[in-house]
């Protein structure tokens, strides 16, 4: 039942000795209590009405807390806020005369005698870092986005192309050497986007964070987004623009750990109260971060609403859930006897995996049309499976096997690559056990991994040659696809988040090629149904052969639900292969659709002369085959059409 519908009221007292109506009601805080409720920015933090402002902040252990801000000096005892009778650790005070933009914290004293300025758990808005007071903001923005959002459920569904273009948007670009606003971003990212095919974008984290170099994976503000780049209407311009131009927006959203920083969530009150006091279940030890408490019914509608919040209040298409892995293992980056198992003596965190599945039931009940994306390193099972049938709920999950394993094979020089044969097909072995996205995203291009280009072993030509040979395999692969900004142009440097992209590179040729054959990659791949609408079900797939370990060789065949047929063929060593057969599951003209090698993207320009018609030739077990030019280094794409 929303909490909108209940008519009960509680009154909260304000530094005037007045009474107030307060927006918390009584169901509100039972469902606070609960740990359901999914809405509570509407209630707690700083609410603005049109005569001041209504403050609520959740504090169970404190003595005493007050309102200090702009308004009256930042002086402790000018405004006291109330704690509501029901127990509830919630406390309240209106204050008029408080505008949009004013900055604030609460001062609470704690019962061990400290005086703790906290900034808004719920703000919406805050200073620009290093500064860290919170800031009164109104939401209001007039979206243009209608008829996105009355589409986006099949834009967004399981059978619909999606190929989604990572953004760190401080440093995608820059002007005049400073980071774009969301506003100036707008335009230029939803252009090039829309130019280069990409259906969505996907934004590292924009949550508020007091460290820049954490990317947005340290966050202390669930509710605000950064600053850095503007207010909050601007970032809701952004996301509007991207959706204008077709586009869909996911948002990096990180419940697993947040940064001690003192005036963040980290004890908050005086205790323990967002996240574990033992450190063996509350300190990460790998990031030096706090982890929620997800057993704490209050700390669970936090992180609900937070994530509802964005949905809501900024129409993201989908929250890419980080770090999964850490929050399913107690002993996650632990040593023996640095962590304290379950009820049943397991390393599975229970409160966890209790918390991850009701997120995705109550996302999936209010937001249909959005998807959930698990970054989840491990093999836990049945991640991207329905909460019914004993799996966490996910709409998806990265596929980090596939990552780690592709990139792994193609660094291998191309003359010992019939060695590890195994690598590049293994990934077919489980590729449908859950609904995987196949991502080459900022983790593999930084901390010293060098770029993506710098992993392909050979010259320059071969180094091009070999990224369009992935990208072609990647694309035609059963799953989603995620490539980090800077990799569709092959930037040689690694990543870095200070500086923008390697923009002046695409002077040369071979840059610009590469450039071009992701954007024609994604041109096929939307409008091909066989490469995208069966991604997840083995039906969509099938080996033509997966065995050609000598030549170093893949063919497959992909398929659509009306049954059109998409060959490919890849070539992964620089010997070109002629008279090459390949059986075929179908007889007809199989029509050339994309080729790697074309000159165009800098390539040879060897190829089939636009297509091969099949001939009752057997081959791979099949009645049919083609006799193809395959060019050295290269994927070739086929679609079968009716006999010429």
């Amino acid at each position: 039942m929303s909490s909108k519908l209940v008519n009960a009221t509680v009154e909260a007292g304000t530094p005037a000795g007045k009474r107030a109506r307060s927006p918390l009601t009584e169901h509100d805080v039972y469902l606070f209590r609960e740990g359901t409720h999914c809405t509570l920015y509407e209630k707690f933090g700083c609410q603005l009405t049109a005569d001041g402002a209504h403050f609520a902040v959740w504090a169970p252990n404190a003595r005493a807390v007050s309102v200090i801000g702009e308004f009256n000096g930042w002086d402790p005892n000018a405004a006291p806020m109330a704690a509501r009778p029901d127990s509830s650790g919630i406390w309240e005070a209106f204050l008029p005369g408080v505008r949009s933009g004013a900055s604030y914290k609460y001062r609470i004293d704690s019962r061990d005698g400290h005086a703790l300025d906290k900034a808004d758990p719920f703000a919406f808005y805050a200073e620009v870092p290093p500064d860290t007071a919170s800031r009164a903001w109104s939401l209001e923005y007039r979206w243009g986005d209608g008829e996105w959002m009355a589409t986006r459920a099949a834009r967004n569904g399981l059978s619909a192309p999606m190929s989604v273009y990572e953004v760190h948007l401080g440093s995608w670009r820059r002007r005049d050497g400073r980071m774009l606003s969301y506003r100036e971003a707008a335009d230029e990212l939803a252009a090039y986007v829309a130019e280069m095919g990409f259906t969505h974008v996907e934004l590292l984290p924009i949550s508020e964070h007091p460290f820049y170099g954490s990317w947005g994976y340290q966050c202390t503000g669930y509710f605000a987004p950064t600053s850095r780049y503007g207010s909050p209407q601007e970032l809701k311009y952004l996301v509007d623009t991207l959706h204008q131009h077709g586009v869909g927006v996911i948002l990096d959203w990180v419940p697993s750990h947040f940064p001690d920083d003192p005036h963040g969530l980290g004890r908050f009150d005086g205790t323990y109260l967002y996240e574990h006091e033992d450190p063996r279940q509350g300190y990460h030890p790998d990031w030096h971060s706090s982890i929620f408490n997800y057993g704490r019914h209050e700390v669970r509608a936090f992180l609900l609403s937070s994530a509802h919040y964005w949905l809501a209040e900024y129409h993201f298409d989908g929250l890419r859930v980080d770090a999964v892995a850490s929050m399913l293992y107690l002993d996650y980056g632990r040593k023996d006897g640095e962590w304290i198992p379950n009820q049943y003596g397991g390393k599975e965190n229970l409160e966890a995996i209790d918390f991850l599945r009701t997120l995705n039931l109550s996302v999936y009940r209010d937001f249909p049309d959005v998807q959930t994306i698990a970054e989840e390193s491990t093999a836990w099972p049945m991640v991207s499976r329905p909460t019914y049938l004993g799996g966490l709920g996910f709409g998806m999950k990265w596929n980090m096997g596939w990552m780690h394993d592709t990139l792994k094979y193609f660094k291998e020089d191309p003359l010992y690559r019939q060695y590890h044969h195994n690598t590049i097909t293994f990934s077919l072995i489980y590729a449908f056990n859950e609904n995987f996205v196949l991502p080459l995203s900022h983790d593999e291009v930084v901390h010293g991994k060098g770029s993506l280009i710098g992993k392909q072993p050979g010259d320059n030509w071969q180094q091009f040659a070999g990224m369009r040979t992935l990208y072609g395999y990647m694309w035609t692969h059963p799953g989603k696809k995620l490539l980090f900004m800077g990799g569709e142009f092959g930037q040689r440097r690694e990543w870095t988040h200070e500086g923008e992209l390697e923009w002046w590179v695409l002077q040369y040729a071979d840059h610009g090629g590469l450039k071009q054959w992701v954007a024609d990659l994604n041109r096929v791949y939307r409008a091909e149904p066989a490469l995208h609408e069966i991604d997840f079900d083995s039906a969509g797939f099938e080996w033509i052969d997966a065995s050609d370990h000598l030549d170093s060789t893949l063919s497959y065949v992909r398929r659509s639900r009306n049954g059109e047929l998409v060959l490919v063929v890849c070539n992964f060593t620089p010997m070109p292969r002629h008279n090459f057969a390949v059986g075929v599951p179908q007889a007809g003209y199989w029509r050339e659709l994309a080729n790697s090698d074309a000159r165009d993207y800098g390539g040879s320009g060897m190829g089939n002369l636009g297509g091969v018609a099949s001939q009752p030739i057997p081959a791979h077990g099949r009645n049919q085959s083609l006799t193809l030019t395959l060019p050295p280094l290269s994927t070739v794409i086929f679609k079968c059409e009716s006999n010429r």
